[in-house]
């Protein structure tokens, strides 16, 4: 059986891994698999001396505010029903133009192009 040898970490380190954990550099899985060591024992150092890892403290992380999330959707929707009623005007111009062309030759286009295709 291998006997476990104790190590003991330098304070200045267990703050600059806290640090990079809160600034999300490093994760604690990661930190664990680096220096070999429980993901247990950084949870400890996180919450002995981070300000934002306390024990029943909810850390709630958004990537963006609700209302901005709403402004920039509303905006994509503006933009795309711009584009559609674009869309929509030309296959009215190319319908009503390929019905005065149907007109002048005297033939119907369309059903001509259909059985074509």
């Amino acid at each position: 059986m291998e006997k476990r040898v104790q190590r003991v970490f330098d304070l200045q380190l267990k703050l600059d891994l806290v640090r990079k954990i809160e600034q999300g550099k490093l994760t604690v899985a990661e930190i664990s698999r680096i220096y070999g060591m429980s993901k247990v024992t950084v949870y400890k150092w996180l919450y002995k001396y981070s300000q934002l890892y306390k024990k029943q403290t909810r850390v709630i992380v958004e990537s963006k505010s609700i209302s901005k999330k709403n402004q920039e959707m509303a905006a994509r929707i503006k933009d795309l029903e711009r584009a559609l009623g674009q869309r929509q005007m030309r296959v009215d111009y190319l319908e009503k133009l390929l019905e005065v062309a149907s007109d002048r030759l005297g033939e119907d286009i369309e059903k001509k192009t259909k059985r074509l295709l």
